[in-house]
């Protein structure tokens, strides 16, 4: 599906989390302020949502979600069933959920709502006919509380089938502040500057950058990011919907960037052997463990980070800071990532729960968790648990429409979104060989012709 969204005033919006970084702000759980929805209470029950009583009707939802991600929309539904006397099962997925759900569909025992994490995997899910269209309540929700933009992305041929309940910056790096601190460290504002901050790192003796490379999805926000902000919105838009080949110059230079921090051993934590191995958390934990000495320095991901520096003792605003994805030969880039709530029954039960999921009501639950940011414009602020998820919660919702979606997100699944296959273990190989630039490519565009054509 094509998401015809921009990045001009969202790149100056994100430019307000360094200043933000560099003032230190701490971990604080008070009010901060009011946000778009108005409630300085941030209460869940504020909006007052009307929903359907559903005592006794049985609503299953599938989602690739576990441990802390998983048990915060646990609480969601939990407050679901409260409000509505339904009683509500989480199905654990497993990735790619597509395939989950169509193991599910053939047993004849589909969940009532899937939490769908690429436009892509809608847009299978209405092709194979399981997905049913948004209510008219979820709908009335979904006008009231979301930007043009984000209602699109659930679409597919201009018929709402998705809510998108949790979205995703992808355009941070968080940083060891003491590391920094002791390197004398600046943060950075472009590629170049990036680069050269961890030279200084380095220098101090600590590896700066910690890469998750045994998650090839990883990898693929590291390319999206450097691809928007060098090639431009409209190629890349070209190149998610492959009418560019992967063969094309922009792709080689987006490639020849990376390998300029790939293929350098020293900057990366483990070298590429080690950043093979290691895996998304553990990326994040062992950035923010071993005080000035950690074996990273700077971790790329997005808002979600702070479920795993949760999992450390180091403080968010303090310990933990976190900067806007640096500039390449143009505009800071904004990538985006969401989970959208889809139905695949027609039930009471599935559309009051997208009526919920689309409400602040809902989001503010799991905000207060953290590591959670929602699209929904109505959400009170001062439900995040401290001013960075604030700040870049307020980043999202002032740009408004100015963002691209993750561009794997809107490929085939079987190229963009499925381990050890396509875009994912392509990048794997190129970070084992960052040299091979050419090979890359001639791997990238045979594994896209291959699953666009099918």
């Amino acid at each position: 599906m094509r998401t015809t969204l921009r990045t001009g005033k969202a790149a100056v919006a994100f430019a307000a989390i360094a200043a933000l970084t560099l003032a230190g702000c701490g971990d604080d759980g008070g009010d901060g302020g009011s946000g778009p929805g108005g409630g300085a209470s941030g209460d869940p029950a504020a909006s007052g949502i009307e929903l359907p009583k559903l005592n006794g009707e049985k609503v299953q939802v599938a989602a690739v979600w576990s441990g802390p991600e998983q048990e915060n929309f646990v609480k969601v539904l939990d407050e679901f069933e409260k409000r509505t006397g339904a009683e509500v099962t989480f199905v654990p997925a497993q990735d790619p959920i597509v395939d989950f759900l169509g193991t599910k569909i053939a047993g004849g025992s589909p969940p009532d709502v899937a939490m769908l994490p690429q436009p892509g995997a809608i847009k299978q899910a209405v092709e194979r006919k399981w997905a049913k269209p948004v209510g008219a309540a979820a709908k009335a929700e979904l006008a009231k509380n979301y930007s043009p933009g984000w209602r699109k992305t659930g679409q597919v041929d201009g018929e709402q089938y998705g809510v998108y309940y949790k979205a995703a910056n992808k355009s941070l790096i968080w940083y060891n502040n003491a590391a920094f601190e002791n390197a004398g460290a600046q943060v950075p504002k472009t590629w170049k500057d990036f680069l050269a901050t961890a030279e200084t790192i380095s220098a101090s003796g600590v590896t700066p950058v910690s890469v998750a490379g045994a998650d090839g999805w990883t990898l693929t926000d590291w390319f999206e990011n450097v691809y928007l902000s060098q090639a431009g919105p409209d190629r890349y838009d070209q190149l998610a919907r492959h009418e560019l080949k992967w063969t094309d110059a922009s792709v080689k230079k987006a490639l020849t960037t990376l390998a300029e921090l790939f293929g350098d051993p020293s900057l990366i934590a483990g070298g590429a052997d080690g950043a093979l191995q290691t895996e998304f958390p553990a990326s994040v934990t062992q950035t923010f463990t071993g005080g000035d000495q950690p074996k990273g320095a700077m971790v790329f991901e997005g808002d979600f980070v702070t479920v795993n520096i949760a999992q450390t003792d180091a403080k968010i605003g303090t310990d933990a800071k976190v900067f806007p994805f640096p500039a390449v030969d143009g505009k800071p880039p904004v990538v985006t990532g969401g989970d959208a709530a889809v139905a695949l029954k027609d039930s009471k039960g599935a559309q009051a729960l997208l009526t919920f999921l689309a409400s602040p009501d809902a989001a503010a639950i799991q905000a207060r968790a953290g590591g959670f940011l929602s699209p929904n414009k109505s959400l009170d602020l001062a439900a995040y648990p401290n001013d960075v998820l604030r700040d870049i919660a307020k980043a999202l919702i002032d740009a408004g429409d100015d963002f691209r979606f993750d561009m794997s997100d809107q490929m085939p699944q079987s190229f963009g979104g499925t381990p050890g296959k396509g875009f994912w273990k392509v990048l794997q190989d190129f970070l084992k060989n960052p040299k091979d630039i050419a090979g890359t490519q001639r791997a990238l565009e045979s594994a896209a012709a291959k699953a666009y054509k099918s």
